[in-house]
């Protein structure tokens, strides 16, 4: 693994300090608040860490209830809501500063056997054919606000190639649709839960982005206020994060100055290994002009 993938591993998987308490670190990615993708990763290493191995995470559902602190460690507390013969449930709570800053729900089962359809992946170029965000990044830096400039040209845990493109500094209204592609940067151990725990971190990159396409605006625009409000998360299969994922998304709808959009990942073979959905705040912001 490379040293940044090394280190968003270990950043995932925690510390336990007491029975169904565990302490993360956190990172700076020069955000305005604490990256909402890793509370989900960690949220779910914390639940799964609770959990008897046979059984495996299918979905979590997960509120951001304040902005988290980058320069401080996360606190997760997990109640054991439910072990059922077929089902587990955990409930975490992420605590900062004496306040919780995100609470969510996961369930967990044993593999059955059963119906089985999905949806057609989309036909879009492949992650050889494209350049990276960081390769994107490094072509307009002098253009990236200073605060998060080092950031977005230096290297990353999970590479994410876009087979979409717009102008994010001159925005132009489109449709509410994109892919794109993303990997761990390196070879991750052969250990499923661990796979999903980084296609959950990944999954807050590039979402809620979605549902501002049609108005023209975007996140590197100093007046628009985003955050993610919720975050849905269903697995549907074994998958391996260190492998090309597809990630295409769509927004149905937006308005009272929250936007909603969905995903879909898709392994190369066409599999659909897992499915998002989030809503969040897409405020514009006249007095941060």
């Amino acid at each position: 693994m490379s040293r940044v993938l090394d280190d968003l591993v270990a950043l995932l998987s925690l510390e336990a300090i007491e029975e169904n308490l565990f302490r993360g670190v956190s990172q700076d990615l020069g955000f305005r608040q604490l990256f909402g993708g890793q509370v989900l990763g960690q949220s779910l290493s914390a639940a799964s860490q609770t959990v008897e191995q046979a059984r495996h995470v299918h979905s979590l559902h997960g509120y951001f209830l304040r902005p988290g602190d980058a320069t401080l460690p996360v606190v997760y507390q997990v109640d054991r809501v439910r072990d059922g013969g077929s089902f587990t449930t955990r409930r975490v709570t992420a605590v900062q500063k004496g306040q919780p800053i995100f609470t969510c729900a996961a369930s967990f089962q044993a593999d059955e056997e059963g119906f089985h359809h999905q949806i057609q992946m989309p036909d879009v170029p492949g992650p050889e054919e494209l350049k990276s965000e960081t390769e994107l990044a490094r072509m307009v830096e002098h253009l990236l606000p200073e605060r998060m400039r080092e950031r977005a040209v230096s290297a990353k845990p999970i590479e994410i190639r876009p087979v979409t493109r717009s102008n994010p500094f001159d925005p132009k209204p489109c449709e509410p649709a994109k892919h794109v592609w993303f990997r761990a940067d390196g070879a991750l151990p052969d250990i499923p839960a661990i796979h999903k725990y980084i296609l959950a971190y990944a999954s807050d990159f590039n979402l809620l982005t979605t549902s501002m396409l049609p108005h023209g605006v975007s996140v590197w625009q100093k007046f628009m206020q985003v955050a993610s409000l919720d975050h849905s998360l269903w697995f549907h299969r074994d998958l391996r994060a260190d492998e090309w994922l597809l990630y295409t998304m769509d927004s149905p709808w937006a308005g009272n100055a929250r936007g909603f959009a969905r995903g879909s990942i898709f392994n190369r073979q066409g599999e659909l290994v897992a499915s998002v959905a989030q809503e969040g705040l897409i405020r514009l912001r006249e007095d941060w002009r």
